[in-house]
């Protein structure tokens, strides 16, 4: 199996194409693979059902160009940082042996999403032990060597921003096809996001808008990586 260049790990389907659809939309056109392992299948969703999420999943894979994309069927509304979970996350990076992983922050007002964020750190080192490797079969260890958070709902100061500009239309069309999440389902449904009350879109739009200033260029997408990262000063010259 070819390895992948960038898999994004998320919570629900959406989740990585709203953090993180840019930077993925930019790898993809640089010529790398990129993948998507989704921890849920958002079935609980107030908005959308099981079946209307797949579709979108599958119109969202054809904009991004995924070359990979798996569930791990944690439940929607019960993604938890358990042995089991943090097993089943870490074979698949065994399996797909990315260079990057993203993942959700561990601070997030979404139960899910911090859950995800813990389970993936966890998993990004479990992943490596060779003894654990050997007990499950199949792959050998691995550990990513770069391991990212994404921005959810909790901010935080970033460690780098990813320069999305190039692509930004293309990450509306992303968002676009998650058009259960973006429009009004019932009565009494504003179509706004539910714990903020903006709507999807604009959100989004107000993020990149933010970080892409503090760099700089249009739009960026923050990511945060625990501890320094190392740096050649010879790439200066």
């Amino acid at each position: 199996m070819t390895p992948l260049d960038v898999l994004a790990i998320a919570a629900h389907p959406d989740d990585a194409e709203i953090s993180v659809g840019g930077t993925l939309l930019a790898f993809a056109a640089a010529g790398k693979r990129v993948g998507i392992l989704d921890l849920s299948r958002g079935e609980l969703g107030t908005r959308g059902d099981a079946a209307q999420r797949a579709r979108e999943v599958a119109a969202a894979d054809r904009v991004l160009g995924t070359a990979w994309r798996g569930n791990l069927d944690l439940g929607d509304g019960r993604v938890a940082d358990t042995l089991e979970a943090r097993e089943a996350l870490a074979r698949v990076l065994r399996e797909q042996r990315p260079s990057i992983v993203l993942a959700h922050h561990v601070e997030d007002l979404h139960p899910d999403h911090a859950a995800a964020g813990a389970v993936a750190r966890a998993a990004w080192y479990l992943a490596g032990l060779k003894r654990l490797a050997e007990r499950a079969g199949g792959a050998a260890a691995f550990r990513p060597p770069r391991l990212y958070h994404f921005m959810g709902h909790v901010p935080f100061e970033p460690t780098l921003v990813v320069d999305v500009s190039a692509v930004w239309e293309r990450k509306v069309e992303l968002i676009r096809c998650y058009a259960s999440q973006l429009s009004p389902q019932e009565a009494g449904d504003s179509g706004q996001h539910f714990l903020f009350g903006a709507d999807v879109l604009a959100r989004a739009e107000t993020k990149a808008r933010y970080f892409g200033e503090r760099i700089g260029v249009r739009h960026g997408e923050p990511l945060l990586h625990r501890g320094p990262l190392a740096f050649d000063a010879a790439r200066l010259f």
